[in-house]
């Protein structure tokens, strides 16, 4: 399930914020009881994650009658975006390593 939500997101963000959008599905959870999910969310440059928060954020309800088409599940999962502060940790050890 929780692939199917990180795969539905995605697809939903390309098509919401274009194919040459900067904000990448990196990850989804959801509650055992199904009833909560939260996709996460990187976006480059990292100057611009607030801005593609608020819209990731803003296009939920959207996003919820997405994946109530696509992924026919019985009741939806209340969703909640946020930024992927692992993924973003990784990415900038790579820089750094990158630069030594």
């Amino acid at each position: 399930m929780r692939a199917l939500l990180r795969d539905i997101a995605a697809k939903f963000f390309t098509r919401e914020a274009g194919p040459h959008s900067l904000i990448t599905v990196t990850d989804a959870t959801i509650s055992p009881d199904f009833k909560r999910g939260t996709i996460y969310i990187t976006c480059f440059p990292t100057s611009e994650e607030e801005r593609a928060l608020d819209f990731a954020k803003r296009k939920r309800t959207d996003l919820r009658e997405y994946l109530k088409d696509h992924a026919h599940l019985k009741s939806l999962p209340v969703l909640e975006v946020k930024i992927d502060e692992g993924e973003r940790n990784r990415q900038r050890i790579d820089e750094l390593a990158n630069q030594g």
